[in-house]
């Protein structure tokens, strides 16, 4: 093949929906050639059902999970499908079936994301089921099971087209997951390095929030990375390939570690150095950092080497800055001089972490390689999740509660009105109810646009090309459409699948007839939508910020204890420091997802809770910097009788957030605070005899840091805890693992 097309098509490899749309693609096609050898186009509409369902249950795996998951999927599609034909003629015990089954069902995705998942499908196809009896005339033919049986093959078929990928090319989602946290890492890496811009009258905070929401991305790009990795190291450990990736995963974990370090405020950086080269020098070494980690993620991709010479160039041009600035002893420097050489040192570091990643095979393998399975270890433990989610502080269980009234009061009105193809009503509802009103709003407006735009597609589609063989491939297009745009762009999805849905149903009857039901019953399930989530229990995210805030406190004394813990018996990255690492950076990235939640709420909800909150994540994430470095350098403490004391410190510390964790989660004033506080600064701030000013201490700096941000992190806290609105009072459910 010439190299001018073999470029182009590796580079469609590499993009992460092309394999998911590839797979739809010939499951698609293989249903309709099926249709057409058999000569009965009417095969299509439920194995296509079948295929769509089976797809938007596909879970991340190994081909033999992936076998797995697959029969737990097909069997409870077989129990849905089967309930739904059997109850069908029986209203009153249909929407019982319908309301207990589907508080079952969400309450299961407490359990796990690989179970949300496989329960959403269900929910799904149940919908599907009811469609195409509708379709078929409102009543199930005694003895017939042929339409539920061609929506089980469907499912089944599009299943073991799936399996055989996973088997095929069980690396090539690592690689890409891999690739995306290096692009992430990357994009993180030039947010930072804005930090430095040597200029004057810049909005920091500002900076500062889209850092922290860059977090964010990243640590949802690492726990994707990581369960990705996970699912394919069991029992598989001697698998080579997959150790390389996990060698690249931890190598990240250093890089997040290192860019989220923080040595000092940047602030007075700039105004002790505003006429020197050094924080440019900063800067420039950051942004080429964060380009050669997205060129790293693009190598990982195409198979090809790595360089990062332009960041080798810009750390030797960094050091001699500082080395510059050194030989002039300025006596105003002497205290700044020791957190810029270790912000040099940091920096060092991550660019040797770069190099290691155009090689991670010629590294040593890390003492501690373990990952943490946060799937439950049995069903005792997998109910007891479900049983802490029992409770009407937790998210899942209001929309356990929430989902089943909605579709419940689609088919009561369905029942009572009798619209055509009214069971839209009830996929549009399922679609669109979300677990918060953020989400909600969003799925809901997108949904009705992306419907009017695909019937009006659709009409345009049906209307000039009558061929039913034209019609078929349109329909197969739409459906790959979907597949590839529901993540990021659901406008365009929403208009593929209704697209799908005429060019389909037009096969076996007169899809012009469909497009005022199907517009009507999109409006009629959004608004159902909508009302319930602004109606039944409301998750508004407001009243849980102080929550939120609460545990991103706990989270950080956690990690402080876990370094504090290795300055005392050496450096170790071990899997519960890793761990607890981990979770500082998810309570952080939690909060930041809580607030982008908060912007949707209506204004008697939002109040001011969102501009307190965005206070308290930028204040948060700094603190979180400061334990990052703290992090960073750790090492066994000497014998010197103030390394002991400021471990000593290091526990008042933790302690202190403790205290400020707990009153946040009560939302009550915590006393003895502002004594605590200034206690802690006293003996940090005192110098011990015989103190050297040009020696970084990491610990008695970063500890210091973190005392200095105390104050306005306990101001943020308070105002918080005094924020107007209703209140919120449910205790939240423990989060497992």
């Amino acid at each position: 093949m010439p190299i001018s097309l073999t470029l182009p098509l590796r580079r469609l490899w590499t993009l992460d929906k092309f394999a998911y749309s590839l797979r739809v693609f010939l499951a698609f096609s293989g249903a309709l050639l099926l249709s057409w050898f058999q000569a009965d186009i009417g095969l299509v509409i439920p194995l296509f059902l079948g295929i769509i369902a089976s797809a938007l249950s596909e879970t991340d795996d190994s081909w033999q999970g992936r076998l797995q998951a697959l029969a737990v999927t097909l069997v409870c599609f077989a129990a849905a499908a089967l309930v739904v034909r059997w109850l069908f003629p029986w209203p009153w015990l249909f929407a019982l079936a319908l309301g207990g089954a589907t508080f079952v069902l969400i309450m299961l995705g407490a359990i796990g994301q690989r179970y949300a998942t496989i329960a959403s499908g269900t929910l799904i196809l149940s919908i599907y089921t009811m469609i195409n009896i509708e379709h078929q005339g409102g009543v199930p033919q005694p003895g017939d099971w042929s339409q539920t049986l061609l929506i089980l093959s469907g499912a089944a078929w599009y299943g073991a087209i799936s399996v055989v990928w996973c088997a095929l090319f069980s690396r090539q989602p690592v690689k890409q997951s891999m690739a995306q946290l290096y692009r992430e890492l990357g994009r993180y890496l030039m947010l930072k390095a804005t930090l430095f811009e040597p200029l004057r009258g810049i909005d920091l905070e500002a900076r500062r929030l889209a850092l922290a929401r860059q977090n964010g991305r990243v640590v949802t790009a690492l726990n994707q990375a990581k369960e990705m990795i996970f699912r394919r190291l069991e029992g598989q450990r001697g698998e080579g390939k997959l150790h390389r990736y996990l060698r690249l995963y931890f190598i990240a974990q250093e890089i997040h570690e290192r860019a989220s370090s923080t040595h000092y405020p940047y602030a007075r950086l700039t105004e002790a150095f505003f006429h020197h080269d050094v924080l440019f020098r900063c800067q420039r070494l950051l942004d080429q950092q964060g380009l050669a980690c997205k060129r790293l993620g693009k190598a990982l991709l195409l198979n090809r080497p790595f360089e990062h010479d332009q960041s080798e160039q810009a750390l030797a041009d960094l050091r001699a800055s500082i080395d510059h600035l050194r030989a002039m002893r300025n006596p105003a420097w002497r205290e700044l001089m020791p957190p810029l050489s270790a912000l040099a040192d940091n920096l060092a570091t991550l660019e040797e972490c770069l190099a290691a990643g155009d090689n991670p095979d010629a590294g040593d393998d890390p003492d501690d390689a373990a990952l943490f399975n946060r799937s439950p270890a049995s069903v005792k433990e997998a109910w007891e999740r479900v049983r802490l989610n029992l409770t009407v502080g937790s998210p899942t269980f209001r929309h356990a509660v929430r989902l089943p009234i909605a579709l419940l009061a689609g088919y009561a009105l369905l029942q009572w009105v009798h619209p055509s193809q009214g069971f839209w009503i009830l996929l549009t509802t399922l679609f669109v109810c979300r677990p918060n009103f953020a989400a909600t709003r969003r799925f809901l407006t997108q949904r009705i646009a992306g419907t009017v735009l695909g019937l009006v597609v659709g009409w345009l589609s049906i209307t000039l090309f009558p061929s039913a063989l034209l019609q078929a491939l349109i329909a197969v297009f739409a459906g790959v459409t979907f597949f590839a745009t529901r993540e990021k762009h659901y406008v365009i999805a929403t208009a593929a699948i209704t697209l799908l849905v005429l060019c389909s149903f037009n096969q076996v009857g007169d899809g012009f007839d469909l497009i005022w039901p199907r517009l009507f019953d999109t409006l009629i399930g959004a608004l159902i939508a909508g009302a319930a989530v602004f109606l039944i229990l409301p998750d508004w995210q407001g009243r849980r910020l102080h929550r939120e805030a609460a545990g991103v406190l706990e989270a950080s004394r956690r990690y402080l204890e876990e370094i504090l813990r290795q300055y005392a018996s050496g450096k170790q990255d071990d899997l519960a420091y890793r761990l607890a690492r981990r979770n500082a950076h998810n309570a952080d990235a939690a909060l930041s997802t809580v607030l982008a939640n908060v912007l949707q709420e209506p204004e008697p909800y939002r109040k001011r809770a969102a501009d307190d909150g965005f206070r308290f994540l930028v204040l948060s994430h700094t603190l979180l910097g400061y334990l990052s470095a703290l992090g960073a350098h750790r090492q066994r403490l000497g014998a010197e009788a103030h390394d002991a004391r400021w471990l000593a410190e290091g526990h008042r510390i933790a302690d202190y957030l403790a205290m400020l964790a707990d009153a946040l989660a009560r939302r009550a004033a915590s006393p003895g605070l502002e004594e605590a506080r200034k206690a802690i600064l006293a003996q940090l701030e005192g110098k011990p005899p015989g103190w050297e000013a040009e020696v970084y201490r990491p610990m008695h700096t970063q500890l210091l840091l973190i005392a200095q941000q105390l104050g306005p992190l306990t101001e943020a806290a308070e105002r918080l805890i005094a924020a107007p609105g209703d209140r919120d009072d449910t205790a939240a459910p423990v989060a497992a693992g």
